[in-house]
Formats: C-alpha cells, structure tokens, sequence
C-alpha cells in the first residue's frame, strides 16, 4: 500500500519543479489508478470523437455520447478507489483538535470501521444490482450494460480493499489523517529541516 503524503505546494514550487531533473517514482500509483487512466483517456478519445464529428462533419456519432458518458461512471467509480487509498475524500479533522487523544483516537477508529462497512455495503448492492438488471442492453450500442455494472462493482471492491488496508495502516500507526492531519501533508518533515 502506498504512503499517505498530503503534501501542500506553492507556485513557487511548482515553477521550481520545471527546472529540476529529478527521477520519475510512479510507487506511489496502484494498479486501479492505471485502469482509471486508460478509461479516462478513452473517454476523451469519444468526446474528441463526438466533437469532431458533431461540429466538423456536421453528422455526429451517436453512440459515442452513450459510450463517453460509461466511461466517465467508471472513471468516477474505479478513481474513487484512489481517493479511499490516499485518503482524499472530504473530511472534517476540527472536532478532533479539541477532543482528548483517546476520544479521538475511539472516534476515528469508528470513521475507518463505518467508512469500510458503507462501502461493504455498496459492493453488496452492486452485486444485487446486477443480477436484477445486469442483462439489460445499452441504448446505442449492442451490448449489454453490465460492463458498465461491473466496472461500478470493481471501483466498489477496489475500495472494500483500500478502505480495509487504511484501516488497518491507521490501527498499526496508532493515529489517522483526521487525528494528526499535519503528519500526512509534509509539514512535520518542514519543521524537522
């Protein structure tokens, strides 16, 4: 599992960071953000597509919209398991500023427990989901919408293990994102230097 760094960055760093010649590290990637690369790319390929075809040769395709409009679901879906991984969804750390350290500790316990229960729960409502409808068609394309269902499904269970390994990294650690957030975004590392 990839190490949480939250880390805050400046103009001036970023402008800096054009002129250093430093090595690539693509570690910190899981195997779910790649998946989610190529499906965004192939998305903008369908959009570009759509546009081209729309407004230069005035005949659109109409099954690019439909296709586009999957791939975005599944970018959505598959992408959230990065978010779950890096823990980058929206989060509010202020009531943990003036709890005690164990009163904090107990309640971000139960925000790992109940966040990996909600998603176990999405997982079992996709499953459900797909043996309702899973053989229903696309509209413009003949095939049927269960890739879609299935990419969903997959996001879902991607996030069952990110969440899972989360909690389990914040339960070794003995503290979490909400409860020190400045251990996770670089600045601990500024004061040492």
């Amino acid at each position: 599992m990839a190490h949480e760094v939250h880390t805050r960055v400046t103009g001036e760093d970023l402008a800096h960071s054009f002129e250093q010649q430093e090595e690539v590290d693509l570690s910190s990637y899981g195997f779910e953000d790649w998946i989610t690369l190529l499906i965004f790319w192939g998305m903008a390929g369908l959009v570009f597509t759509q546009f081209f075809t729309r407004y230069v040769l005035n005949d659109s395709f109409a099954w690019t919209e439909e296709l586009a409009t999957y791939c975005l679901v599944a970018v959505v879906f598959i992408g959230a398991s990065m978010c779950v991984r890096l823990s980058r969804h929206i989060q509010v750390d202020l009531l943990y500023r003036f709890l005690p350290p164990r009163a904090g500790r107990v309640m971000a316990l139960l925000v790992d427990l109940v966040r990996t229960a909600f998603i176990a729960y999405g997982v079992w409502l996709m499953v459900r989901y797909i043996a309702l409808v899973g053989d229903e068609p696309m509209v413009m394309v003949e095939a049927p919408k269960s890739v879609v269902y299935y990419a969903v499904l997959f996001g879902f269970v991607m996030m069952l293990v990110r969440s899972v390994q989360v909690t389990a990294a914040n339960i070794a650690r003995g503290y979490s994102v909400l409860e020190r957030p400045e251990a996770f975004d670089g600045t601990l590392e500024n004061k040492a230097d």
